[in-house]
């Protein structure tokens, strides 16, 4: 497995530090954030000096997260596309995160599949693709992956676009459909509280992987592996609990041990 690290672990480690700790684990391979108050992309830190800092530990950058909500499509989310992409191009991003509108309101597959065919373009300009995320609460505007793929063949982008399998948000829409060769990200949290129902689950509720976890994560990871899927493997837990830690890397090197002696390795 690929292991690769979302910023939202550890949002008060400065980018050097997240950096250093992901090297610290064997890793080599993040995703930065353009939503986190403080940090980098949201302080206004140039592109150049993000790319120099990786360039420096030698860590890759998957992907800025997210272009949100990328199925609204209007003048401004166009502005906000091109200003994303070009800062992901500066800094050396691979990809831009895309997620749907997440607040209760219902987005017309006609506006779906508008953003899709305006953002385009975009991305291909500055030579990033687009990572499709599906968002499983039960109050998201696109909840699967099913019609993210078949909104993104209507808008003629299967080459610019992929999908992000997140494990939570799998098991929270219900989907039992892998689609392994549509896949160009994995994002890997767990849930662990006993009492939470899935119908109330939220990003508060997701931690580390471990033995109590209740989203079936080691099930989808061996699914996707034996169905072909090779790429990365990221964190991303929002709980405050993880987010607060003293020392992320042993938590985060507890989990990985977890999940690779849970799959054999």
């Amino acid at each position: 497995m690929r292991f690769a690290l979302n910023h939202i672990i550890s949002p008060r480690q400065t980018l050097a530090q997240f950096f250093a700790m992901t090297k610290s684990l064997g890793c080599s391979e993040v995703e930065i954030r353009n939503d986190m108050k403080g940090a980098a992309i949201a302080d206004g830190t140039p592109p150049e000096a993000v790319r120099e800092a990786a360039a420096k530990a030698g860590i890759t950058i998957l992907t800025i997260n997210a272009l949100y909500p990328f199925n609204v499509w209007s003048d401004d989310m166009a502005e906000r596309t091109t200003k994303l992409a070009r800062y992901a191009k500066a800094c050396g991003a691979k990809a831009l995160v895309m997620c749907p509108l997440n607040e209760g309101k219902a987005v017309p597959r006609a506006s779906l599949v508008a953003g899709l065919k305006g953002i385009r373009p975009i991305l291909d300009e500055n030579g990033l693709t687009g990572l499709v995320e599906p968002l499983g609460f039960h109050f998201s505007s696109m909840r699967t992956k099913a019609e993210a793929l078949s909104a993104i063949k209507e808008a003629g982008g299967e080459e610019t676009y992929k999908l992000v399998h997140d494990t939570f948000h799998h098991h929270l829409g219900g989907e039992t459909e892998f689609y392994p060769d549509r896949t160009g990200l994995v994002h890997i949290s767990g849930v662990s509280d006993p009492e939470v129902a899935v119908y109330d689950m939220l990003d508060a509720h997701r931690v580390l992987i471990d033995s109590h976890d209740r989203l079936g994560n080691i099930a989808q990871i061996k699914t996707l592996l034996a169905a072909g899927y090779q790429g990365p493997f990221s964190f991303e837990p929002f709980s405050e609990e993880v987010q607060s830690l003293a020392n992320p890397a042993a938590a985060l090197r507890t989990s990985v041990d977890y999940i690779s002696s849970s799959l054999g390795n």
